[in-house]
């Protein structure tokens, strides 16, 4: 049961690790990533 629980996770893991991948090739979400990144920046002074 543990190797299985194991495999189901990695599998589950790997699946996210794609959906992620795909969503930050998209242009606005990389423009969404620089603007959110920009005002933390901002928010901390550096």
């Amino acid at each position: 049961m543990g190797l299985f629980k194991g495999a189901l996770k990695a599998g589950l893991a790997a699946t996210a690790v794609q959906i992620v991948r795909r969503q930050a090739a998209k242009p606005e979400n990389q423009r969404r990533a620089k603007q959110l990144f920009n005002r933390l920046v901002r928010r901390t002074g550096k």
